[in-house]
């Protein structure tokens, strides 16, 4: 099951963000995929927005790999652009945070692919032009098989 939002602007995407986090159950995990530049970690903004947590402290953990965003309904944000292969990401931990109770988001996730849960929601963001973006979830494992169609409805 997938869902696909055409994301015309910032704001937008900000919405779609929001709904995300909202619906996201504890212990989700979320696998975004998309070049540089998309919008993976204002889409995290917007998710940690949602949760509670101040959107302003989100960034790209592109040098240090992982941040945890404390709060009422924490947020693991990972990124594995840099990272050699597997043995390196499994090196991080994420079990601890895919078992937990907070939200894990792991930009660049196609590159670790074969270290993602069973159960996880797969979003990837293409851009149209200099604004649009082409943002497709989709839901592996049986857990968030509903989910796209929840999204659906709250976005509509």
């Amino acid at each position: 099951m997938s869902f696909v939002f055409v994301s015309q602007s910032e704001a937008d995407t900000r919405r779609l963000g929001l709904a995300l986090g909202k619906l996201l159950p504890d212990g989700a995990v979320v696998a975004l995929n998309g070049p540089l530049g998309a919008g993976k970690t204002r889409l995290v903004q917007a998710v940690a927005e949602a949760r509670g947590l101040d959107p302003h402290e989100v960034v790209s953990p592109t040098f240090t790999l992982i941040q945890e965003y404390r709060g009422p309904r924490p947020v693991y944000h990972f990124d594995a652009y840099r990272l050699r292969d597997d043995d390196e990401f499994l090196n991080l931990g994420p079990d601890e945070y895919f078992f937990g109770t907070g939200v894990t988001l792991v930009e660049w996730a196609e590159r670790v692919a074969a270290c993602m849960p069973t159960d996880f929601l797969e979003i990837t963001i293409e851009p149209l032009d200099l604004t649009s973006r082409r943002i497709k979830i989709e839901a592996h494992g049986g857990e968030f098989q509903d989910f796209p169609s929840l999204l659906a409805s709250a976005m509509a």
